[in-house]
């Protein structure tokens, strides 16, 4: 029988078992490379994870995953098993951020992993860079005296004050503040009870520590407190010219509050420092608390928490320095009492 020539030509690529795979293009054939399965990975491990996130964890991890581990991944296409410790070394050496914002992408990418070993995607958890290869120097304290402190305060238009006396006298973060209700302030126990929280200016039924704090309420807050105009809402402390439902503070309007106090005053200070910061150092420095004591006041779960407060308060070393020793009958060197 006689066909046709062109059927009659041989090629060598008919020996090789193409025909066993799937009828599509892939470019790694050609080039060598095997596309990464890390960034696919990534992205459906955080909308896993997403509702057991804080809204902003989730902005935090998002923001990791798309302006550095993607694009890092992207050019160096390894694969979820590859990622070992002088992977991870590269990666962190590479990452455009200083200090604690390369730990932040460490620690997405950490939690990723751990997620992934827990899931048998991975045999084993690579161990990750040592902290001394972050970089990260914690920075010195700034805080105010509190003459200086109260000076901005009062600066601040005398209806919005009620919220900063509060943070000033209870050493709490602006996001719990804002956060406050009514009910929160239990008349028994003469106490507030910090119970939520707003979280990427999303209010979330827990705190950033995921446990509730009882705050006794300060003495010098009551007088504060009886003057504050009567309200019909939930929140604890309104704005009076606000407009959200409910009339709650924004952060980013009590920083221009703030802001603008500390132009009128001469002072040049943020929010955070200027009262949390500045409260528990004056405990220390001014006040002579001790750790354990300004512990117990802040409701901090850790004592290397608040040891930064003591780190630069040179009047209190000066007090430690120059205590004066009085001598008991015989107490000399070489004499028995």
């Amino acid at each position: 029988m006689n066909f046709p020539p062109f059927v009659m030509v041989y090629h060598k690529r008919a020996e090789s078992p193409i025909h066993a795979e799937p009828r599509h293009f892939r470019i790694e054939k050609y080039t060598k490379e095997v596309p990464t399965n890390v960034i696919p990975y990534l992205q459906e491990w955080v909308e896993e994870e997403k509702p057991h996130l804080s809204p902003a964890a989730y902005k935090d991890y998002l923001n990791s995953i798309k302006n550095h581990l993607i694009p890092w991944f992207e050019k160096n296409p390894v694969q979820l098993h590859e990622i070992q410790y002088d992977v991870l070394c590269r990666l962190l050496g590479e990452i455009k951020r200083v200090g604690k914002g390369k730990m932040n992408v460490m620690y997405c990418l950490h939690k990723c992993l751990d997620f992934a070993w827990k899931s048998g995607r991975i045999q084993a958890m690579p161990p990750f860079p040592e902290k001394g290869k972050y970089g990260i120097v914690d920075p010195i304290i700034t805080w105010l005296p509190e003459d200086r402190q109260i000076k901005i305060i009062k600066a601040i238009p005398e209806e919005h004050q009620p919220i900063f006396w509060w943070l000033k006298y209870h050493a709490r973060r602006p996001s719990e503040a804002m956060a406050l209700f009514k009910e929160d302030y239990d008349q028994t126990l003469d106490a507030f009870i910090i119970r939520r929280t707003f979280s990427n200016k999303k209010l979330v039924n827990y705190t950033k520590t995921h446990k509730q704090h009882v705050i006794p309420c300060h003495s010098e807050f009551k007088a504060v407190m009886e003057k504050m105009p009567v309200s019909f809402g939930s929140f604890f402390f309104v704005n009076p010219y606000g407009k959200l439902k409910g009339k709650h503070y924004q952060h980013d309007y009590l920083v221009d509050l703030w802001a603008q106090a500390c132009q009128k005053v001469g002072e040049s200070i943020r929010m955070y420092a200027g009262l949390k910061h500045s409260t528990c150092s004056q405990y220390i420095n001014e006040k002579g608390l001790s750790i354990d004591e300004l512990q117990m006041i802040t409701d901090h779960a850790r004592r290397d928490s608040v040891l930064k407060y003591a780190a630069v308060q040179v009047d209190a070393k000066r007090r430690l320095m120059e205590r004066k020793i009085i001598p008991f009958p015989g107490d000399k060197r070489g004499t028995k009492g």
